[in-house]
């Protein structure tokens, strides 16, 4: 999945690092992702650690991180679902209507075809849950499958803060429904979908990482679409991009985002925290230095690599250029 921020290129340099203070043995640590995005860096610890806790405000990541990091074993008839829901008849449902050119609202996200296809394949999980036929741990791996499969079709450039006036080659493809499937190890692991400022009074651990938004972009804007399909609500979908009401995160406002990182600081009961921040973030290198090194041993690695792009021929939202990712590490005492 394309995704801005996106840890899975930085994934070698963040575990050499955490490795490096915390210790090559992990087995007997519980590592935290508390803004874990798509949770590619809590997939990366998930058989490496006793427990990851993972977190995310957005609903379409805690559908993706209850399957990737909460399923750690079998699911027996997983390729068989995933079969049956590819020949699953199409629907005229919400998305349709509403995110398609064909629909009411022309908004052209998904081919005419392709939405259908996604409201069919929605329902019919949904279907399934309400009269038990499926668990839990099958209902996300369904879900997380869907939402990975329908973004590999989307006619965006990549975000869904808008979508293209024609639609590109990989959009024009039909949907292929393709299994979420996640690593298997025998422990278990903790989800949760919620304010990571309330969450960090509630829980404890040994290494807790923090990505959090780095700029005034919010996430529940950029992939509200992701949140519709994975919810499938009833709503009005407002203006021209067809806008969901929306979580807005502190950290993506300049006056609010130094203060919300501080308390969390100060609430974090973790021994190590290592925080990613790039050098375009709203907190600058010196307030970042600043606040952790009140609460014990500071130090500070960096990489440089290629930036986020989104499709490269249509709506480029980033120029191909390298930008320096920051690792502020901090043993806490």
């Amino acid at each position: 999945m394309n995704y801005i921020g996106s840890k899975n290129k930085l994934n070698a340099f963040i575990r050499h690092n955490v490795e490096s203070i915390a210790g090559r043995d992990l087995s007997d640590k519980i590592f935290c992702d508390l803004f874990a995005g798509t949770g590619i860096v809590g997939r990366n610890f998930k058989t490496k650690v006793k427990k990851v806790i993972s977190n995310d405000f957005e609903y379409y990541s805690y559908v993706l991180n209850k399957n990737y990091i909460e399923n750690h074993s079998q699911i027996e008839a997983g390729k068989a679902l995933i079969n049956e829901l590819q020949e699953v008849q199409p629907i005229s449902g919400f998305i349709f209507k509403n995110y398609s050119k064909g629909g009411q609202g022309e908004r052209q996200y998904f081919s005419d075809e392709n939405a259908r296809k996604i409201d069919g394949i929605r329902l019919t999980i949904e279907t399934w849950k309400k009269k038990g036929e499926i668990d839990d741990n099958t209902y996300y791996f369904l879900l997380a499958s869907l939402l990975e499969s329908a973004d590999k079709v989307a006619n965006t450039a990549s975000i869904y803060g808008a979508y293209l006036k024609n639609l590109k080659k990989s959009a024009q493809k039909p949907l292929n429904l393709e299994g979420a499937y996640f690593e298997l190890n025998d422990n278990t692991h903790e989800v949760y979908n919620t304010d990571s400022n309330k969450l960090i009074k509630e829980i404890e651990g040994d290494i807790l990482y923090l990505d959090p938004p780095y700029n005034a972009r919010q996430y529940g804007a950029n992939y509200h679409l992701l949140n519709t399909i994975a919810l499938y609500d009833e709503f009005t979908p407002k203006g021209k991009t067809g806008l969901r009401t929306y979580n807005k995160s502190e950290y993506c406002s300049r006056n609010n985002a130094f203060k919300a990182f501080e308390n969390l600081i100060e609430n974090a009961a973790f021994q190590y925290i290592f925080l990613s921040y790039n050098n375009e973030g709203l907190m600058s290198l010196e307030q970042i230095e600043k606040s952790m090194s009140k609460y014990g041993s500071y130090q500070l690695a960096s990489t440089d690599y290629q930036r986020f792009k989104a499709d490269k021929t249509e709506n480029r939202i980033h120029k191909a250029n390298k930008t320096t990712e920051y690792l502020h590490i901090l043993e806490k005492k």
